[in-house]
C-alpha cells in the first residue's frame, strides 16, 4: 500500500520518457497523455481516501530508514494537493488539444509538461528538504521550456526575468539546506522538527527560518519578490499560463506551509507575525495591480499575487480556523484560477485580443463562456454562494477572533477591489457593444468550455458543500498544528 505514494510522481515520469519517443506522431502523444492524466487523477484520488482512513502513510525509498534514507509522505495535505494537481493537469491538458499548433505539439510540449507534474507533485510528497529542492529544480527546468513553448520575442524577453529570478531563489535554497544542515545535522523534515525544538540558538533558527522564508516567498509570489510574475504569465499560451497560474505559485505557498507549520516554530511571535505582514502587503500591492490594468491576462496574474495573500494570511494568524481557511483557500483558487485564465484564452481566440480596450459583446454573440466566466469571476471575489466566500469568511473571522483588525480590513478591501477588476473585465470584455466582426462572432468555442465546464462545476460544488469541505479542511488544519503525528509517523516512535 504505501507504494501508491510515489505512482504521482513515477507515473508522469515515465509517460515524459515514453513521450519524448513519439514528439512528432501528434496523436500518440495525445492519447498517451489523456490517459495517464486520467489515471493520475484516479490514483491521487485513491491514494487521498486511502490516507483520510488509515492516517499518513510513509515510503521508505531503498529501504533505508528516515532521517538516515529518502522518505515519501503522504499526509491529508499533501494528497490534496495532489488531487488539485491532477485535476488542473487535466483540464489544461484537453485544453491545449484545442488551441496548440501541430508544431507546437510536436516541439516536445507534452515531454516537458509531465515532466512539470514530476516536479509538482514531488514537491507535496518528499519528507526531507534537500528532494524538495531537486524536485523545485525539475519543476522549474521543464517551467523553462514551457514558458518560451512557441519562442515569441515577448516570450523570450519575459522568460529571461522568470529563470534569473529563479536561479538566484535556487542558489539561495541551497544556502538555506547548507545552514540548517550545520546546525542540525539532519535535513529530513520530521527530524527537523524534533532537532529544532531541541535548539536553544533562536538568533541561529531565525536567520534560516527568513532565508527559507525569501526563497519561498520568490517561488510563491509574495510581496516584494513578485516583479517578475505578471509579464512573465502574461507571454505564454493559455493552456500552460493556467498551469502555471494555479500551480506553480501554490508549490511555494505550500512549501512555507509545510515547513512553518512543521519545522519553524520555535518562535512564532517572530516568523508568523513575518508572514502576516507580508501577506497583508502582498494582498494590497497585487490587487492594485490589477486594478490599474486593462488587460484580460494581465489582470488575471496580479490576481495571483494578491490571492496569495490570503493564503500566507491564515498561516500568519496561525489558529486552527485560519489554517483550515487557508487550505479550503487554496483549493478554491486552483480551480478557479485555472478556469480563469483557459477563459481568457477562450476569449482571445474569438476576438484575436486580451485587449479589453478592443474587446466587448461577447454576451451577445457566446453568452454561455460569457456567463461561465461571470461565476468564476464573483467566485474569485468572494460572492456567495460560491467557494471564494465561505474560504475568505473563515479567513476573516478568524482575523477578527486574533483581534487582527488591520488585517482583516485589508482582506475586506481586497475583496473589493478584487470584485471591481473582475466586474471590469466583465463589462469591458463581455457587455456593451460588439466589437469583433461577424466573421468572429460564427467561432464555434464549445470544445473549447467541455474542459472549463467541470472547474466551473467545482467552484458551485465547492460553495454550496461548504461545510463537508470545510470539516476536511480543519482535520487538515489540526494535523498540520499537532507536529508530532508527522513525526511519530516519519520516525515510527
Amino acid at each position: 500500500m504505501n507504494n501508491l505514494i510515489i505512482l504521482p510522481i513515477i507515473i508522469p515520469f515515465l509517460i515524459g520518457a515514453i513521450l519524448i519517443i513519439f514528439a512528432k506522431k501528434t496523436h500518440i502523444q495525445r492519447f498517451i497523455s489523456a490517459l495517464a492524466s486520467i489515471s493520475m487523477l484516479a490514483i491521487s484520488i485513491y491514494l487521498a481516501i486511502i490516507v483520510y482512513q488509515n492516517g499518513i502513510i510513509v515510503l521508505e525509498l531503498g529501504n533505508w530508514t528516515a532521517p538516515f534514507g529518502i522518505v515519501l509522505v503522504a499526509d491529508m495535505f499533501a494528497t490534496m494537493m495532489v488531487i488539485l494537481s491532477s485535476i488542473v493537469g487535466l483540464v489544461c491538458l484537453f485544453f491545449a488539444f484545442q488551441t496548440f499548433s501541430l508544431e507546437r505539439e510536436k516541439a516536445y510540449f507534452y515531454p516537458f509538461y509531465f515532466f512539470l507534474l514530476v516536479g509538482v507533485n514531488g514537491a507535496f510528497l518528499t519528507g526531507d528538504l534537500f528532494n524538495l529542492f531537486v524536485f523545485f529544480e525539475v519543476m522549474l527546468i521543464s517551467s523553462y521550456i514551457l514558458i518560451v513553448h512557441g519562442g515569441t520575442k515577448y516570450q523570450l524577453r519575459e522568460s529571461f526575468k522568470y529563470v534569473v529570478i529563479n536561479v538566484f531563489a535556487s542558489i539561495l535554497f541551497l544556502v538555506g539546506v547548507a545552514y540548517i544542515y550545520s546546525v542540525t545535522g539532519t535535513l529530513n523534515m520530521a527530524d527537523l522538527a524534533v532537532k529544532v525544538r531541541e535548539l536553544e540558538q533562536v538568533g541561529v533558527l531565525n536567520v534560516t527560518a527568513v532565508i527559507f522564508l525569501v526563497v519561498f516567498a520568490m517561488k510563491g509570489g509574495l510581496f516584494p519578490l513578485y516583479f517578475w510574475l505578471p509579464r512573465s504569465y502574461f507571454g505564454p499560451p493559455a493552456a500552460i499560463a493556467a498551469l502555471f497560474g494555479a500551480l506553480l505559485t501554490k508549490v511555494g505557498i505550500y512549501a512555507i506551509m509545510r515547513t512553518f507549520t512543521l519545522i519553524f516554530i520555535h518562535d512564532i511571535n517572530f516568523t508568523h507575525t513575518l508572514i502576516l505582514i507580508l501577506a497583508g502587503f502582498t494582498m494590497f500591492f497585487g490587487v492594485l495591480g490589477a486594478v490599474s490594468q486593462f488587460d484580460f491576462k494581465r489582470i488575471l496574474s496580479y490576481h495571483i499575487i494578491s490571492q496569495v495573500g490570503y493564503m500566507v494570511m491564515g498561516l500568519g494568524i496561525f489558529t486552527p480556523l485560519a489554517i483550515a481557511g487557508a487550505i479550503y483557500y487554496i483549493a478554491h483558487h486552483i480551480i478557479v484560477k485555472a478556469a480563469l485564465f483557459l477563459f481568457a484564452g477562450a476569449t482571445e481566440k474569438i476576438t484575436g485580443t486580451t485587449d479589453l480596450k478592443k474587446m466587448g459583446g461577447l454576451l451577445k454573440t457566446h453568452p454561455y463562456l460569457s456567463w461561465l466566466f461571470f461565476i468564476s469571476a464573483i467566485s474569485l471575489a468572494g460572492i456567495p454562494p460560491l467557494s471564494g466566500f465561505f474560504s475568505k469568511f473563515a479567513l476573516i473571522l478568524a482575523a477578527f477572533l486574533q483581534e487582527n483588525y488591520i488585517i482583516a480590513g485589508v482582506a475586506l478591501i481586497v475583496g473589493l477591489l478584487t470584485l471591481f477588476s473582475m466586474m471590469k473585465i466583465f463589462m469591458y470584455a463581455f457587455w456593451g457593444n460588439q466589437k469583433h466582426t461577424e466573421e468572429q462572432a460564427q467561432i464555434n468555442i464549445g470544445k473549447l468550455l467541455i474542459p472549463i465546464i467541470p472547474l466551473v462545476a467545482l467552484t458551485i460544488g465547492l460553495g454550496f458543500l461548504a461545510e463537508p469541505i470545510f470539516q476536511y479542511s480543519l482535520q487538515i488544519a489540526e494535523q498540520l498544528l499537532d507536529p508530532t503525528i508527522y513525526i511519530d509517523s516519519v520516525l515510527k516512535e
